[in-house]
C-alpha cells in the first residue's frame, strides 16, 4: 500500500487527482442514510409502499412521487437528510489539501456544507421531473451562505460536483426511476455531464473513497463521469468485492486497495502530503 500511497500523494500534489465521495465516508452513524438499501428502508417507513418495493429504491421513490406527488418525495428526502454531522476523515483532508474537483456521489449536505467556501462553486444535477430545459445547475457561493447562479465556472474555479443532486441552497435531486432514465438515456452521449467536468477530468486520476460499485446505476455513472480520464485510478474498500464489482475495477484501470479508508488510508495520505514535494 505505502508505495500506491506515494503515487496518490504524488498525482495530488500535480493536481492530478479527482476524489470521487460515496455515501460510506462515516464510521458512525451520520444521522442520515448511508446507502441505498438504508435510504429505501426509511422512505417506506414514512410512506406504506408495497412489499414488492422492498429493496428498490429508486422504485419506492417512483411509488410515493406517483402516488403522493413529488413535493412529497422531496420533502421525504429533506427530512432523512437535514442532519449535518461534524466532517468526516475525507473531507477534513479536502479542507487542507483542497483540489480543483471534488465529486460527491450522496445526497447529504456534508460536502456542499465543509468544502465550498465563498467564491467556491457546486454543479448538481436537476430532475427533469422539475426543469425540462437543462440537466444541472451551477452556483457560486456568496458570502452569508449566500449561492448565485452561474452559467459555468471558470478555469480555476474550486468545484464541488453533485451527479445525483443537492439539498444546499435547495432540494433539487436525482431519486426516483424517472429521474434516472431520463439520464441513463442520455448519459452515454455525456448530454447530462457539465461541459466543464467534461474538460477538467481529461487525462486525471479518480480516487474513490466511501463507495460500492455492487449496482448498475452506480457503475454506470462513475464510467460516464471518468470517460476520457487517465487509464489509472484507484478505490479504497476494506470489504469484499462483488463479480461485478471485480470486473467493473478491471475494466476501468482501478487499483484497489483493501484497507480502512479512515484507520489506515487517509491518514496515510495525510503523512504523505505533508511531505515536501512538487505541486502544480
Amino acid at each position: 500500500m505505502d508505495e500506491t500511497v506515494k503515487e496518490i500523494a504524488g498525482l495530488w500534489k500535480q493536481g492530478q487527482i479527482i476524489p470521487y465521495l460515496g455515501s460510506g465516508l462515516f464510521d458512525g452513524n451520520p444521522g442520515f442514510p448511508v446507502d441505498k438499501d438504508s435510504l429505501g428502508q426509511a422512505l417506506s417507513g414514512r410512506v406504506a409502499v408495497p412489499g414488492r418495493l422492498k429493496g428498490k429504491v429508486h422504485e419506492i421513490a417512483q411509488y410515493i412521487e406517483s402516488h403522493k406527488h413529488r413535493k412529497t418525495l422531496l420533502s421525504l428526502m429533506e427530512e432523512l437528510f437535514q442532519n449535518v454531522p461534524p466532517p468526516a476523515p475525507v473531507h477534513c483532508l479536502l479542507r487542507e489539501h483542497p483540489v480543483g474537483l471534488v465529486v460527491d456521489a450522496w445526497y447529504s449536505r456534508v460536502a456542499t456544507r465543509y468544502l465550498v467556501d465563498v467564491g467556491g462553486v457546486q454543479i448538481s444535477a436537476v430532475s427533469r421531473a422539475e426543469d425540462r430545459e437543462r440537466w444541472f445547475r451551477t452556483d457560486r457561493k456568496t458570502p452569508e451562505d449566500g449561492w448565485e447562479p452561474l452559467e459555468g465556472p471558470e478555469k480555476d474555479d474550486q468545484v464541488l460536483y453533485r451527479p445525483f443532486g443537492t439539498m444546499i441552497p435547495e432540494t433539487r435531486v436525482l431519486v426516483s426511476d424517472a429521474d434516472f432514465v431520463e439520464v441513463l438515456t442520455e448519459i452515454d452521449i455525456q448530454t447530462p455531464l457539465p461541459p466543464w467536468v467534461q474538460t477538467y477530468r481529461t487525462g486525471r486520476h479518480f480516487l474513490f473513497m466511501g463507495c460500492r460499485f455492487d449496482d448498475q446505476t452506480l457503475r454506470v455513472f462513475a464510467r460516464q463521469i471518468m470517460k476520457r480520464s487517465s487509464k489509472r485510478h484507484f478505490a479504497v474498500i476494506d470489504a469484499p468485492l462483488t463479480a461485478k464489482e471485480q470486473r467493473f475495477f478491471d475494466q476501468e484501470g482501478i487499483a484497489v486497495l483493501p484497507v480502512s479508508l479512515n484507520e489506515t488510508f487517509l491518514p496515510a495520505l495525510s503523512r504523505s502530503l505533508a511531505k515536501p514535494g512538487s505541486k502544480a
